[in-house]
């Protein structure tokens, strides 16, 4: 299990009883700020550990949700436009320039590991907005996957979203002309 520094301080007092823990091996420190009690963890229980108040976006929440078979190379996360910037190789970080961060924010769990990811509805918005950045193929992809979910999605979010986000025009013609 990956616990935070908070959480270590918690669980040993101090400092002195933290390298104690980890000097016997109890505990091993997988990067700044985060300690293991078992040899193994995945990087992306570790990166959500590392960025608790980062939310999962774009390719790598496409993949989350199964709308691509792509595997992302790297893990793409967005934070509040007043961060500061990851600096993480592992990390393509986008800034929420519109405080709309926690619209559509959701826990899930993946791989065993439980991520904040941004809801399927919501993906579908950034998806439109953000459809001129991405690959034809990948987009087209995507989009014949949410065609297929459209029973399963919950339609009046997705407004809520598209007017709450910017870009509401374009996001709604084209959620008319390609997936309705």
């Amino acid at each position: 299990m990956l616990f935070s520094y908070k959480d270590c301080k918690q669980r040993y007092h101090t400092d002195y009883a933290l390298r104690k823990a980890l000097l016997s091996g109890e505990l091993i420190k997988i990067s700044r700020g985060i300690y293991s009690d078992n040899g193994k963890e995945y990087d992306l229980s570790v990166i959500g550990k590392t960025y608790p108040y980062a939310v999962f976006t774009m390719n790598s929440a496409f993949y989350y949700h199964g709308l691509t078979d792509t595997i992302p190379k790297k893990y793409y996360l967005i934070t509040d436009k007043d961060s500061t910037k990851i600096k993480d190789s592992r990390v393509i970080q986008y800034f929420d320039n519109s405080n709309s961060l926690d619209l559509g924010t959701e826990q899930k769990e993946y791989d065993g590991s439980i991520i904040r990811v941004f809801s399927r509805e919501r993906m579908l918005v950034e998806l439109i907005r953000h459809k001129k950045k991405l690959p034809f193929d990948y987009y087209k992809e995507i989009i014949a996957n949410y065609r297929k979910l459209l029973y399963q999605l919950d339609i009046q979010a997705i407004e809520e979203y598209a007017e709450k986000l910017p870009k509401t025009k374009l996001v709604m013609e084209t959620l008319q002309m390609e997936v309705f």
